[in-house]
Formats: C-alpha cells, sequence, structure tokens
C-alpha cells in the first residue's frame, strides 16, 4: 500500500480508554509524559545529592560534569537509535557489534591511506556506511524476510563481531591521521566534541519523533501494527528504515571511539546494546511499543552515567554496581507495568 499523508497518521486510543477511565488521577499524571520525565528528573537529582555527599569534593565541578556528560555520549548516540526501534515495537541486538566492525572497517590501512589522500572525512562516512548497510540487512531480513527481530538482530551481532576479528587479524588498529584525532577532540566554547555529537544527535532525534509524519508512523506501529497497515502505512518499508536508522547511529558512535580512543578493534562496543536498552526502558519507552520519547532515554543515558560516576568516585567494585543497574532496570520494568499503557502517541 502505499504511504499515508500526514494527517491520516493512526492513533490508537478507543481501545485503551476504558483502562484510562478507571485509572486514579495519579496514575494518568505518572503515566504521561510530564510525569515520567518528571521521575526522572527526580531520580537523576537523587544520584547527584548522593554523589556530592559521598564523593570527592570535585563531583559538582564543571570538569566532573563534562566528564560524565562525556561518558554518556557514545552509549548516548546508540540509544537514540534503539529508541525508535523499540517504539516501534522491535529490538536490535546488533548495534554494539556494528559499531565495533564499523570502527574497524574506518581503521583498516586501505581506508586511512586514502583518507590521506583526500580527507580524513573519508574514514568518517567509510564507518557511517557499515552502520547503515548493516542496520538495512537487519531491516530487510526482519521487514521483508519476516525473521523474529531478536534472532535476525542476533544473527548480525555474531556475524558482525566475527567480521571485524577477521578484518583487524584480532589486533588493535590505530588511527594515524592527526587531524581527525585533534577535530575530535576539540572543545567548542568548552565543550567536548563528543558531547555536542551526542545533542545534535538527540535534537534530530526528538525532531523526527515528535514532529514528522515517520515519527507518528513509528508510534502508530508500535501501538497496533495491523491497524498502522490498515490506515495506508507501508509498515515493512517503514520498518525497514527505522533499523538502518539504528545501524546509523551504531556507525555515528563508531566515529566518536575511534576519536576517543585513536583506535578500531572488534571488541569496541561490547554489551553496548545491552547499555542502550536499559537507558531506553528507563527512560520510559515501552518494551511493547507504542510509547516513548527521546527526551526520556537521554534522561536514562545520563542517570547510568552519573551512577557510574558515583560509583568509581567512591571506588566500588563494578559488579557492585552492575547489581544496582540491574535493580534499577527491574524497578522502572515495573513502575511502567503499574502505570504505563500504551497509547499510540508519541509525546
Amino acid at each position: 500500500m502505499s504511504d499515508q499523508t500526514p494527517s491520516q497518521a493512526v492513533t490508537v486510543d478507543a481501545t485503551t480508554a476504558p483502562a484510562e477511565a478507571g485509572r486514579s488521577g495519579f496514575q494518568r499524571f505518572m503515566s504521561g509524559s510530564v510525569g515520567r520525565n518528571l521521575g526522572l528528573v527526580v531520580a537523576l537529582l537523587i544520584l547527584v545529592i548522593v554523589g556530592a555527599v559521598t564523593a570527592s569534593d570535585t563531583f559538582l565541578s564543571v570538569s566532573n560534569i563534562l566528564t560524565i556528560l562525556r561518558q554518556a555520549s557514545i552509549i548516548g548516540v546508540i540509544s537514540i537509535g534503539m529508541t525508535l526501534v523499540i517504539i516501534a515495537g522491535g529490538i536490535d541486538l546488533s548495534v554494539g557489534s556494528v559499531m565495533g566492525l564499523a570502527s574497524v572497517v574506518a581503521a583498516l590501512a586501505a581506508v586511512q591511506d586514502l583518507a590521506d589522500q583526500l580527507h580524513w572525512i573519508v574514514m568518517v562516512i567509510i564507518a557511517l556506511a557499515v552502520g547503515l548497510g548493516a542496520g538495512l540487512i537487519n531491516g530487510v531480513v526482519i521487514a521483508y524476510g519476516k525473521v523474529v527481530a531478536f534472532m535476525a538482530t542476533l544473527a548480525m551481532l555474531v556475524a558482525a563481531r566475527g567480521l571485524a576479528e577477521i578484518l583487524a587479524e584480532r589486533r588493535t588498529l590505530q588511527v594515524g591521521d592527526r587531524a581527525f584525532i585533534e577535530f575530535m577532540n576539540l572543545d567548542f566554547i568548552g565543550v567536548d566534541i563528543l558531547i555536542w555529537i551526542f545533542a545534535i544527535v538527540a535534537a534530530a532525534g526528538w525532531v523526527l519523533l515528535n514532529r514528522t509524519t515517520f515519527g507518528r508512523r513509528t508510534v502508530a506501529i508500535g501501538g497496533n501494527r495491523e491497524a498502522a497497515r490498515l490506515a495506508g502505512i507501508n509498515v515493512r518499508r517503514h520498518t525497514m528504515w527505522l533499523y538502518a536508522l539504528a545501524g546509523l547511529s551504531a556507525g555515528i558512535a563508531a566515529v566518536m571511539i575511534l576519536g576517543r580512543t585513536t583506535a578500531g578493534s572488534s571488541t569496541n562496543g561490547q554489551l553496548y546494546e545491552l547499555d542502550a536498552i536499559a537507558a531506553v526502558v528507563v527512560g520510559g519507552t515501552l518494551l511493547v511499543g507504542g510509547r516513548g520519547t527521546i527526551t526520556g532515554t537521554v534522561f536514562g543515558v545520563l542517570i547510568f552515567a552519573t551512577l557510574t560516576n558515583v560509583f568509581v568516585q567512591n571506588n566500588l567494585s563494578s559488579s557492585v554496581q552492575a547489581v544496582v543497574k540491574g535493580v534499577i532496570i527491574v524497578i522502572a520494568v515495573l513502575l511502567q507495568q503499574r502505570f504505563a499503557k500504551p497509547t499510540g502517541r508519541a509525546t
């Protein structure tokens, strides 16, 4: 079927209206975008207070705040793409491996030689192309091959990591282009360029989800896939492009980690897909699809980055940190089940 016009975007509210009527005012408030984001702000403030009280005197310093933002930036970019996929009712387990593959391909000697002859932007373009290509493969297999997203992206996770190991010959590939390294370590008005990239990607994701037909269709597909199809949305094509965007976000993250570590490695991005999913879920996006926000995802990323910083400054083990992260994720899911119901509307 042909794509619908913006005025035909689907809203799946009829089936949830009776349930909404039976819910308390507090439940309705907490399930709304304002209530969810307010809860995230409170959680983040509590972490900041705990850090200020228990960590060093420099916890609230500008340099430490920028460190937290810098640490959140790479996983944050991946999480933006993941948010769009999950809102549509999908999942992408391959983004970490795709990020590693893109970083390896961009750091290959042949690519760096070409960059030396032309411009370092060649490495950036190739990393983005690898991410986009892997995402398109995921999308085609899922949308047109009708393979379950979990299995398709799991296969890509394994294949991309294996291909990265083959290309890198299990070595770390150093990036020698000084101009690229210097650019990726620039500060604009005192803020690291990685933070700026995260901010730009987050802003672009917000506009795409909340101010475009593409975003409304994404929410409609997640709310009720069959209703979206009957309304004229080309669900398969839309799904394909959602996974392509997730792959592109992994490519952007690959460029960022190349600039940060000056090395391409098959180990780059390990378990990043799980961190991204955790940030998206904590940010209020429903795993079943139909509702989610970019703003919530940004807060989710910042909560985990701040938590990591608090643990590091208090010299606590990573094992304890993992346990606390797990508890936070469980609480977030329980709160979703308690307060959240998919309404089919972007917020």
